[in-house]
């Protein structure tokens, strides 16, 4: 029986990522559907058709004027309203790496602001500090109290990152006092031992507290710069040859795929009292 639960994948325009992120979303459960943003912004999809958003990593519109930065123009200016029809839908977005540049860049992210405009700009992803393109594996710690959906149920997560612009940071430290307070951070780059760092390369952009992801304050809006849908297999992790010529057993699946399984789960409402619809 196919899944009734149907996720817009929004591809074109120097984006990447897309089938690993529908396989991801298929893993999951979902049904994800891959639309060119042309045929988004032509409004010939409809937003409201699906149960989730997932705006995924890559080049879009070759970084030009830094990334995700005309991506969010055009959407802010041409779906705004739709956009804003959906988040208040309660359903679930997801950013990852280009795409969470993008939605921090609309202001939807981390979402904090004191303006009448909910989606005023309080926030940036910018050059890494290194100075270069960061491929590398990262850890992270993840905030076990955050109302991020996404993450329900992990303490730790081992991800790839792959980003020229990686470096979260916001102009102002009240408000970024009020993302921690929130419990918006969800989680922070650290060690192998899982201490949240700004030591290069366990932090490979200097993000200001190690930040690697963050929420809304409803937990439905999720943004990342490492790329879960880069870790569903075993097979994607680095060490795996390694690992299995040593005897040491793999796991069965990659650790990035609890990330979609737990939205897909929200939507159907088993959230098994952590919130769900």
């Amino acid at each position: 029986m196919a899944s009734e639960i149907k996720v817009l994948i929004i591809t074109g325009d120097g984006l990447n990522c897309e089938r690993e992120t529908a396989w991801a979303f298929t893993l999951a459960g979902a049904d994800p559907h891959l639309v060119h943003i042309t045929d988004i912004l032509k409004r010939e999809e409809r937003l409201a058709d699906y149960a989730a958003l997932a705006f995924i990593g890559g080049f879009s519109n070759g970084d030009h004027l830094g990334a995700g930065t005309v991506q969010a123009s055009r959407f802010r200016h041409a779906l705004r309203e739709d956009l804003q029809r959906f988040i208040g839908g309660n359903k679930p977005v997801i950013g990852i790496c280009n795409g969470f540049q993008t939605i921090v860049k609309m202001g939807i992210l981390p979402g904090v602001s004191e303006d009448e405009d909910s989606w005023t700009r309080t926030a940036t992803i910018t050059a890494n500090d290194s100075g270069k393109f960061e491929d590398r594996w990262v850890h992270l710690a993840v905030n076990p109290v955050s109302p991020c959906i996404w993450t329900w149920g992990l303490k730790r997560l081992f991800l790839p990152v792959r980003h020229g612009e990686g470096k979260f940071c916001m102009g102002e430290d009240r408000l970024l006092d009020r993302v921690e307070r929130n419990d918006q951070v969800v989680a922070r780059y650290a060690t192998p031992e899982g201490s949240p760092t700004q030591e290069y390369p366990f932090n490979p952009n200097g993000s200001q507290r190690a930040i690697a992801a963050v929420c809304d304050a409803t937990g439905l809006i999720f943004g990342l710069m490492p790329h879960p849908e880069g870790y569903l297999s075993a097979y994607n992790h680095p060490s795996w040859t390694r690992e299995t010529a040593l005897g040491r057993p793999v796991p069965q699946e990659g650790e990035g795929l609890a990330i979609f399984r737990n939205a897909v789960e929200y939507i159907r409402g088993d959230s098994g009292g952590r919130g769900g619809a």
